[in-house]
């Protein structure tokens, strides 16, 4: 094998999300002795180097976390479970829960919409959300019939001007909501942020990566 080649097997290519996941990521990297050396809030760089030359950090949007893993163009990533969801899964090892960026997938209304017996009587409920898999699957549980409505931001809009008479999306504070006078009236389930892992990496380059993992897991037990 040629220098050149060795060199490249042993790079390794991590993919992050801006905001609270990059943050959470943070402590886990440095417990497995790397340091991002740039802030991707004051970078324009989308590509962050490390203290390990071997070591690099792409920051692409979290819903396509999981697509640069899949296809290899990240060895390996930290993707919320309710990304992960909505994406499959498929072509990825996803070996820790990190208990990091802690938060819940709920169902939300405008305040004073009468959601309980909207569901009782069976009438078809508007539902607007990025999640669409994800509350399909919910409301089919139910044997609520409903239109999914696919947005990619400011859900909690789509009560206050008609649009839908619900929405599903990720809640942290709920602070949000409050604000644009929404109320929560179910969760469906509780999520937090998972390593993930490009199968192929995980063969090729098992001796490079097998440590991360490894301080990765310890580091994340100590959150629990």
């Amino acid at each position: 094998m040629s220098a050149f080649n060795s060199q490249a097997n042993s790079q390794l290519i991590l993919a992050l999300s801006k905001g609270r996941i990059f943050e959470d990521t943070l402590p886990l990297l440095e417990a497995a002795g790397i340091i991002v050396t740039e802030n991707p809030e004051t970078s324009r760089k989308l590509i962050l180097a490390t203290n390990d030359p071997d070591v690099r950090v792409i920051i692409v949007r979290a819903s396509d976390v999981p697509t640069y893993v899949q296809h290899g163009a990240a060895d390996f990533g930290v993707a919320g479970k309710d990304v992960l969801l909505e994406h499959g899964g498929e072509g990825l090892y996803q070996p820790i829960d990190l208990n990091i960026a802690a938060c819940r997938m709920s169902v939300a209304v405008k305040a004073g919409f009468d959601y309980e017996t909207a569901v009782r009587q069976g009438a078809r409920l508007r539902v607007a959300t990025k999640f669409v898999n994800t509350a399909r699957e919910h409301f089919a549980a139910k044997g609520v019939h409903v239109d999914l409505i696919k947005l990619y931001g400011s859900m909690e809009l789509a009560p206050l001007v008609g649009l839908s008479d619900a929405i599903v999306d990720v809640v942290s504070t709920g602070n949000t909501l409050r604000a644009n006078h929404l109320v929560e009236v179910e969760e469906i389930m509780d999520i937090s942020s998972r390593l993930i892992v490009n199968q192929a990496a995980l063969k090729l380059k098992r001796e490079r990566l097998q440590p991360i993992i490894e301080a990765f897991e310890r580091a994340s037990r100590k959150t629990q």
